[in-house]
């Protein structure tokens, strides 16, 4: 048996097992992510996260779903991957301003640091993707905005964006009553999707005010997804309910997040907290 050090932490109780590979060895990881993301037998998270030397940035992120599938990107991860390398000394301490290399392309990440620690960071998330294909959706117009898509025998009106990993938001009257576990893989598996898709339910506060529920390809409801709250923030711009440039607080089950949409980018502003760190056999 051997023993595999981790940080368990957590963004707006989107939790993860950290692990890094700087000094340790490359494992399987897609067995050890179904394996330790289990909340009985297992650590307890939505996956686990690789921190990695990485030649172009000042560290690399993977990220394994609790089903073992590996993802592109995770905006609570990545802030989470930020306080990891900064309070780990994995870059000189006045060095607030990181690079986090992800298989959706280098993000850059500014953080806040108090008594030595990271408290949160602001991600510039980059431009939002909107053409079909590139999401992936298959879909005949230019964008998928507001348009009707039948789901388990009900027609919902989706809106697709990317934000590194395909996302389908809708807007609801009232996000708390619904069974995710029961509509949510209907999403998530939907044929017009060809690599599955996050799918986030939001109601409207007002303009500058969203609440949203998430279900997410791999790992079912997760309590926050940073990459769907800035999916969300996108899809209510380009529906009319806020307006492109202003900062815009969306309400998750676990905290809140503030997103900022614009023709250039997609900037995302949170919090980072450690909960352990510890040893398992392996």
């Amino acid at each position: 048996m051997k023993k595999l050090r981790f940080t368990k932490m957590h963004g707006i109780s989107n939790d993860y097992v950290y692990i890094s590979t700087f000094d340790q060895p490359e494992e399987d990881w897609e067995q050890l992510a179904i394996r330790l993301s289990d909340r009985r037998t297992g650590i307890g998270g939505d996956g686990i996260i690789l921190v990695c030397p990485s030649d172009v940035a000042d560290a690399k992120m993977r990220i394994f779903n609790a089903d073992g599938s590996e993802g592109k990107m995770c905006g609570n991860g990545i802030r989470c991957v930020g306080k990891f390398v900064y309070d780990k000394g994995l870059v000189p301490a006045e060095k607030t301003t990181i690079t986090i290399d992800t298989l959706s392309g280098i993000k850059t990440l500014e953080l806040t640091v108090k008594d030595g620690k990271v408290q949160s960071a602001r991600v510039d998330m980059e431009a939002a993707i909107l053409r079909p294909a590139d999401i992936p959706v298959r879909y005949d117009g230019d964008r998928m905005i507001d348009a009707p898509l039948e789901v388990d025998g009900r027609i919902w009106n989706v809106t697709a964006v990317s934000m590194g990993n395909p996302h389908c938001v809708t807007f609801v009257d009232d996000v708390d009553s619904l069974d995710l576990e029961k509509i949510g893989p209907h999403f998530e598996n939907h044929p017009i999707f060809p690599e599955r898709v996050n799918t986030e339910f939001v109601k409207v506060i007002d303009d500058h005010t969203l609440q949203m529920r998430v279900w997410e390809r791999g790992s079912g409801e997760t309590w926050a997804c940073g990459t769907g709250a800035c999916a969300t923030a996108v899809a209510a711009c380009l529906n009319g309910y806020c307006k492109k440039g202003d900062d815009i607080t969306v309400h998750l089950r676990g905290g809140d997040l503030v997103i900022r949409y614009t023709d250039d980018t997609v900037i995302m502003t949170g919090p980072a907290s450690t909960v352990f760190e510890g040893t398992v056999e392996i």
